[in-house]
């Protein structure tokens, strides 16, 4: 039995590349899933308008247990994303939609089999559209009554969708798109005394199956399906106003959930109990632009990725309706 346990792991060396790049892949998009985002249900005047352009490099480990027979995997990830928001009034309370196109460059080494393999992939990521509206704390104002408002309580209520748009080949395992939609459903409390604004999250993923995972190639002809259980999260935020718009803020969050199954027998090793902490700051630069820096690390990895993430993003907003 060991030597042909042994003989697999030799066949699996030969597709050593590709082992990685889908273990990494997969721990990048749980990543991803996971971000720190302070202030996230603060009120904003009606008709803000912004684009940013964030960048972010993911430098750490990979740990995956027994799922794959992978060991010392680091990596390095590139990720530059764009997003687009607007704010606006529904039935007169304060709402929001932003729209996020990421893409991925990665290089990934690890040990498969006491071989050492290195990888280089890039490509785009699925895209993600949030949705979120104010329920307590304040109705949709125009500038001049947003002015004069001062925050105590804020409880508002999200939906985030990712959609299937990334790059998938179901012959391959080397995907930056997941084959699959996604959702999460979130509450978000956000209270303010003075200079301090305390935030906390709760919420939940929850996944569509995708009915080809690698699949239909020499090494499975057939079609696999690969299934995730939801993944449950929290998160919570304390920031301090130094002045308008120019803050600081200690992130943290824990995540649990999202065993994976093929052809539906479960892998219980794929259970994620993770969690992240790190900081952020923001700074003014002119009306219309701002900048943001943050740092994050993994607190506690039980599976997934364990990176430290240098985050800066530029940001140019202005109020208006679109002609």
């Amino acid at each position: 039995m060991l030597s042909q346990w042994r003989g697999l792991l030799v066949r699996l060396a030969s597709t050593a590349k590709l082992l990685v790049v889908l273990a990494s892949t997969c721990a990048l998009r749980s990543l991803a899933g996971q971000d720190l985002a302070p202030r996230a249900y603060l009120i904003l005047p009606l008709h803000s308008n912004a684009v940013t352009l964030s960048y972010s490099f993911m430098d750490g480990s990979l740990n995956f247990g027994d799922v794959v027979p992978i060991n010392g995997s680091k990596a390095k990830v590139n990720l530059p994303v764009l997003s687009v928001s607007h704010s606006f009034g529904l039935f007169g309370r304060s709402a929001l939609f932003t729209a996020s196109l990421p893409y991925g460059v990665g290089h990934v080494s690890a040990l498969v089999v006491d071989t050492e393999q290195h990888v280089y992939r890039s490509g785009m990521f699925d895209s993600s559209y949030r949705f979120s509206i104010n329920i307590l704390g304040g109705s949709a104002m125009e500038l001049r009554d947003f002015a004069k408002w001062r925050q105590k309580t804020v409880l508002g209520v999200s939906v985030r969708l990712v959609a299937p748009t990334g790059q998938y080949d179901p012959s391959k395992l080397i995907n930056y798109g997941s084959n699959r939609w996604a959702v999460k459903s979130e509450a978000g409390l956000s209270h303010r005394k003075g200079h301090w604004i305390v935030d906390a999250y709760g919420g939940g993923w929850y996944y569509s199956t995708n009915p080809e995972f690698f699949s239909h190639n020499q090494y499975n002809p057939g079609t696999t399906t690969q299934k995730q259980n939801p993944v449950f999260s929290f998160e919570g935020h304390f920031s301090y106003d130094v002045k308008p718009r120019l803050w600081a803020s200690f992130d943290g969050n824990y995540w649990h959930g999202g065993t994976t199954s093929l052809n539906g027998v479960e892998n219980p090793d794929t259970l994620q109990n993770n969690s992240r902490i790190g900081g952020t700051l923001a700074v003014p630069v002119s009306k219309h632009q701002a900048l943001k820096f943050s740092y994050a690390n993994g607190a506690y990895i039980k599976y997934g990725g364990n990176f430290q993430t240098f985050s800066f993003a530029w940001q140019y907003s202005w109020l208006g309706r679109p002609n």
